[in-house]
């Protein structure tokens, strides 16, 4: 199994320079960029501006080369500080750029862990990141537990209780909630929830005038005091955004759910199973559906990146001080790095939870091995 897992991620790798390249395609093509920032800002000298665009490579021209350049500057393959091929290969120690500092190579770019500057803010974008992940994580990751729990509780109770009323009401407000985008459905819910009923706030992570801002060192001591309340006022303001994600989600997934299950309680080995007189828990929980369990891993692994752009859209409306806001801040900005930064740990994430999805195989189905 260690041995699959290595070679898998050795896989990936190839994979990832892919998303790097097309992301970084993109982003080039986009109107815009952190040389369009410096245009009439009277607080930047021209010699700032020049030190900055130098030291990430970055150039007022659009020519094949300095492109090639600007992206090997931002990866680390190159050294912004030599100008000529192929002596940008190599760092100020000598030694090849993209290997590690303590071998001799370089320090900037992404494979030494250097993401750039904000543009905007002028902090590093692996402060700005790290400083929004942990709200992104407790919103997605909540959302994830309630989906598949939930999605796979409908579908596995529908399948066995086929054209029941159950099954058929799961049936029509699976297809209704299905069809409603993210962005209306939040909104319906803030409407409702938050501006009529006064239930849930409408936006935020914490309350403003009870908490410090989230992820703050003072939020932190708060924290250590009363963590009880922390925990209620941050699962307070979870409510919506968690079922904004999650009643999308569920919908299309507890009906594959269904299926999946239905395919497996027809199968020989659970006729089998019945007629050796094996209780009807045992022939649905231990031989149907652990094998409808495999189509299902698969399905909910493709879908975790509708999950994190999904959260996106949910951020936004919801003030969530996460990613996705994030995400939403640094286009209005044209905040180049930040973005940059942003759908490398998004594409990270996305490719390890497909990794997790191959080992979860063996878990599930003792008959598949990895030599």
């Amino acid at each position: 199994m260690t041995k699959y897992i290595v070679r898998r991620a050795i896989g990936l790798l190839p994979l990832l320079l892919g998303i790097i390249l097309l992301s970084f395609t993109l982003m080039k093509l986009a109107p815009g960029g952190p040389q369009a920032q410096f245009q009439g800002n009277k607080k930047i000298s021209q010699e700032q501006i020049d030190t900055w665009l130098k030291r990430w490579c970055l150039s007022r021209e659009t020519t094949p080369v300095t492109i090639v350049k600007e992206f090997g500057g931002w990866f680390g393959i190159l050294n912004c500080n030599r100008d000529s091929f192929p002596d940008a290969f190599f760092s100020d120690q000598g030694g090849l750029n993209f290997l590690p500092t303590v071998l001799g190579g370089g320090t900037n770019g992404i494979v030494h862990g250097d993401l750039g500057y904000s543009v905007s803010s002028g902090r590093t974008v692996t402060e700005l990141i790290a400083e929004r992940i942990p709200a992104t994580l407790i919103l997605t990751i909540t959302a994830l537990i309630l989906w598949v729990g939930i999605a796979v509780l409908i579908g596995v109770y529908a399948a066995v209780h086929r054209y029941s009323l159950f099954d058929q009401g799961m049936t029509f407000l699976s297809y209704v909630f299905y069809s409603l985008p993210v962005f209306w459905f939040a909104l319906i819910l803030i409407f409702v929830f938050a501006v009529t009923l006064r239930w849930f706030p409408s936006g935020g992570i914490v309350t403003p005038r009870a908490f410090a801002p989230f992820n703050s060192p003072q939020f932190w001591a708060q924290f250590g005091a009363n963590p009880l309340n922390v925990i209620g006022n941050v699962a307070w303001h979870l409510v919506l955004p968690v079922i904004t994600l999650v009643g999308i989600s569920i919908a299309g997934d507890s009906r594959f759910v269904r299926a999946s299950m239905l395919e497996s309680l027809s199968q020989d080995y659970v006729r089998t199973a019945k007629a050796k007189g094996l209780s009807s828990r045992t022939v649905i929980m231990k031989h149907a559906f652990r094998n409808a369990l495999l189509p299902v891993v698969t399905n909910i692994a493709l879908e975790l990146p509708f999950l994190f752009s999904g959260a996106i859209v949910t951020e936004t409306l919801f003030t969530w001080p996460g990613m996705g806001r994030l995400f939403i801040e640094s286009i209005n900005d044209s905040d180049y790095f930040v973005l940059m930064g942003l759908l490398i740990v998004t594409s990270v994430l996305v490719l390890f939870a497909n990794l997790l999805a191959d080992v979860i195989y063996a878990v599930v189905d003792p008959r598949i091995r990895y030599d």
